[in-house]
């Protein structure tokens, strides 16, 4: 078996989680790569003195690898998916902090789940994602033009609202006057989109959202498509620049671009474990079940 290691930063509390890992691996003859700038960090801190195998782009990983394990929280998996783009490569989070909806592993339970893995003792969920396309060309966004979570774009050096003119498959459907609008796959749901009131989405829903943030007209709700519709987007504003994030990626653009978002054609594969499901991470997440009359 051959495993990809990619985490963004180190925290106290990672430790005994990478000790864990490695050990784990090592003993069953897992053939490991780390990403390299993770890995530096690991030397950095005298984690790790052995050599490795290291991997910095997506170019590095090809069908040969078996999965891909992302150590921190839900950020990390989000830039984990640059990595792996449309190379098929499972993804799985081991949680290091928060409870997260992607990275769902407890470290409590980490030599569970490494047995879980070796034994392929795992199912696999489809994640569909979104892509964006500008006109005139923003090179901030060429290469690495999708998202897991959401397309959004947002106001820049004002605190006016812009106005977002949006079209969907060519039919014009309003301009909102906000302070942003939120372009959300099912995966997307539970992040930004439900802090703005959008609904909760389970992973394989044939779905995409738009939230308004902070909306003024406030006839304004959050609306679910199918994810085949092709979403337009020209925004106006005071400021010359508006900002478009993909996930956790931000690029400036300039005024009156047209924004083309659509589904992305090929999906990312989240692994799960029997009780590490969505369902069960949703209901501990929002603690529903907790009322005492339940």
């Amino acid at each position: 078996m051959k495993i990809a290691i990619f985490g963004q930063y180190y925290q106290n509390d990672t430790r005994p989680i990478i000790k864990d890992i490695l050990v784990f691996f090592k003993k069953n003859a897992v053939d490991l790569v780390i990403e390299q700038s993770f890995l530096s960090i690991l030397y950095q801190e005298n984690i790790l003195k052995k050599e490795y195998q290291t991997f910095s782009s997506h170019q590095d990983l090809d069908a040969s690898f078996d999965l891909l394990i992302s150590i921190g929280g839900d950020g990390t998996i989000l830039r984990a998916v640059t990595y792996v783009r449309d190379s098929g490569i499972p993804i799985i989070g081991i949680n290091a902090g928060r409870l997260g909806f992607l990275a769902k592993v407890k470290k409590e339970k980490i030599e569970l789940f490494l047995q879980l893995i070796l034994d392929r003792n795992y199912t696999v969920s489809c994640r569909s994602l979104v892509s964006i396309e500008s006109s005139p060309k923003n090179e901030a966004i060429e290469d690495i033009n999708f998202a897991l979570n959401e397309i959004v774009v947002s106001r820049k050096d004002t605190t006016s609202m812009i106005t977002v003119e949006t079209h969907l498959d060519g039919e014009y459907l309003t301009s909102y006057w906000a302070d942003g609008l939120i372009i959300s796959t099912p995966t997307g749901s539970t992040g930004y989109s439900l802090s703005c009131g959008g609904p909760v989405l389970t992973p394989t829903v044939k779905s995409l959202v738009i939230t308004p943030i902070a909306p003024h007209n406030l006839n304004a709700r959050p609306l679910v498509i199918p994810d085949g519709t092709e979403i337009k987007l020209r925004v106006i504003s005071r400021e010359p620049h508006y900002l478009v994030s993909l996930d956790s990626r931000i690029a400036t653009m300039n005024n009156n671009t047209v924004l083309t978002i659509k589904k992305t054609p090929f999906t990312i594969n989240m692994v799960e474990i029997q009780d590490e499901t969505f369902i069960s991470t949703l209901r501990t997440k929002l603690l529903w079940g907790m009322d005492q009359r339940n």
